[in-house]
């Protein structure tokens, strides 16, 4: 008897060993099969010029995604995001005229507006931030076509389209030096600041942290702050690297690409540890999976089905044992 009990205690361990392992790397095994799969089966995939296409394209998920990944940490949600992207885009556009600096200033203070304005609104009355966040996602919206009359608005501003286009040594594109400074100001900011501390404090026990002393008002404005002015600056990107803006199209459904990065990439959707890591392993794998769909001809309502399936993986191999 005492021979099977151990026997069972070590098949238990090894089972726990195995779910832990799951849970730890589950993204960036997934992300490698990924790879595998498509430069085996897709045509070109493996190409040089896919890969920074890759990266190009993933800047404005990525850099929405880093802010939403600490608004979900601290337990709320943001779907207003592509929305902020998209007045962002058309006010920065429509401020050239005054300069480039002086345009991207004003774009990034309209988007830091917003956040200030919804962080406010959760904090001080107590509603739940999706029901915040979806009359912020239409309204935000309606104004940016409000400004230019829901028209596409093209211009001519080199100094200003250098922020997309530009390539160092004439392959690197800037956006790849982009998200890495973005990236790791947020891993700064969630990991080794007081503040990554308080986000995590709140996403855990949001009663307990505001008991403990926390200054969850100011904390919960400065969080959706940070998302919208990021979720701005990647409007700004990507009207930069098109020379035009578009508010009724630009940001459009990047609220839920960011929200699948950040469950892809492992942080607790119901609040906790921000996971940056994770959540640009996540914004790799959704950006894949666009790629790959489009690559083979495949139409792009099936990309949608294959994220779903991506996402409910990824938080079934997370999910408590």
């Amino acid at each position: 008897m005492k021979t099977i009990t151990k026997k069972s205690s070590v098949n238990v361990n090894q089972d726990r060993d195995w779910k832990l392992l799951l849970n730890k790397y589950a993204t960036p095994i997934l992300l490698v099969l990924l790879i595998a799969v498509n430069a085996i089966f897709t045509p070109n995939f493996a190409n040089v010029n896919t890969m920074w296409n890759i990266l190009i394209q993933m800047t404005t998920i990525l850099l929405t995604a880093l802010g939403m990944t600490l608004v979900i940490a601290s337990g709320g949600i943001d779907i207003s995001v592509g929305s902020v992207m998209a007045i962002s885009s058309i006010v920065t556009a429509k401020s050239l005229g005054f300069g480039v600096v002086p345009a991207v200033i004003l774009g990034l203070l309209i988007s830091a507006v917003c956040g200030v304005f919804i962080g406010f609104i959760i904090a001080r009355f107590k509603i739940q931030p999706i029901i915040v966040t979806l009359p912020m996602m239409i309204g935000i919206r309606g104004i940016a076509q409000v400004i230019n009359d829901s028209q596409l608005l093209n211009f001519n501003e080199p100094a200003f389209s250098f922020l997309g286009t530009y390539k160092f040594g004439g392959s690197v594109p800037i956006q790849v030096f982009i998200m890495i400074i973005v990236s790791a100001s947020v891993y700064f900011i969630a990991n080794k600041m007081s503040f990554g501390r308080y986000v995590q404090a709140m996403g855990d026990n949001y009663k307990a942290s505001r008991l403990t002393g926390i200054n969850t008002f100011m904390v919960t404005i400065s969080i959706y702050m940070i998302s919208a002015t990021l979720a701005g600056f990647a409007g700004i990107i990507e009207t930069a690297r098109l020379s035009a803006a578009d508010a009724n199209a630009i940001g459009k459904l990047m609220e839920l690409d960011a929200i699948a990065a950040v469950a892809v990439g492992g942080t607790p959707m119901n609040g906790g540890r921000p996971n940056v890591i994770g959540t640009i392993f996540g914004v790799l794998i959704i950006q894949i999976i666009t790629v790959a769909v489009n690559m083979n001809n495949i139409p792009y309502t099936y990309s949608l089905v294959l994220k779903a399936i991506v996402i409910i993986l990824a938080l079934w191999a997370r999910r408590d044992k």
